[in-house]
């Protein structure tokens, strides 16, 4: 059994990592860190529904106490189009760092539950963070499970958003498209 600090983007989406996990045996405990989330009223809207959640689950999930929209903005900026990899970069990086102080034996991310997400680009982000901080980065590919937690937590009653966080996806996820212009 493993002592695994997990990034947790939402509540939906830990669901079935959570689920996995706990039915390895693994001691699991969450990590909310995402300033990539906008507006800040999606951001509390989020941590409350996964707050709730870990509460009816009994899991011990530690929620970062700063909310660093601005240093977000300043690592993607002028970098759109690389922006997933800034944003992933930043935030995996606070998870291991606190998997480092915490004495975990591994670290994962609740991000590569879903389809929507650039899945080798996690993959490979966490690997390089767990050679340079020699915390394991212990790999799932969680999408198998991406609809059984779709599931669950709409039996749950939880709030389940529409896009990824950031004020760019919401912009993808909500404007015209461009004609012709695929998504």
């Amino acid at each position: 059994m493993a002592k695994i600090l997990m990034h947790v983007c939402c509540g939906p989406c830990s669901i079935y990592p959570l689920d996995y996990l706990r039915g390895e045996g693994h001691n699991v405990h969450g990590y909310f860190f995402n300033p990539n989330i906008h507006p800040y009223t999606e951001y509390i809207r989020r941590k409350e529904t996964l707050d709730a959640f870990a509460e009816k689950e009994n899991w011990p999930v530690i929620f970062a106490e700063e909310y660093p929209l601005e240093e977000y903005f300043r690592h993607v900026a002028y970098r759109e189009g690389q922006r997933c990899r800034f944003c992933y970069a930043m935030r995996l990086l606070q998870a291991v760092r606190v998997a480092k102080r915490g004495k975990f034996d591994a670290f994962t991310t609740s991000l590569l539950v879903s389809p929507f997400q650039k899945h080798e680009l996690i993959r490979e982000v966490a690997e390089d963070l767990a050679d340079r901080y020699d915390v394991p980065f212990y790999y799932v590919d969680f999408r198998k499970g991406f609809k059984e937690g779709v599931e669950k937590s709409k039996l749950l009653g939880m709030y389940r958003q529409q896009y990824c966080g950031c004020v760019f996806s919401e912009k993808e996820r909500y404007a015209p498209r461009e004609k012709g212009r695929q998504k």
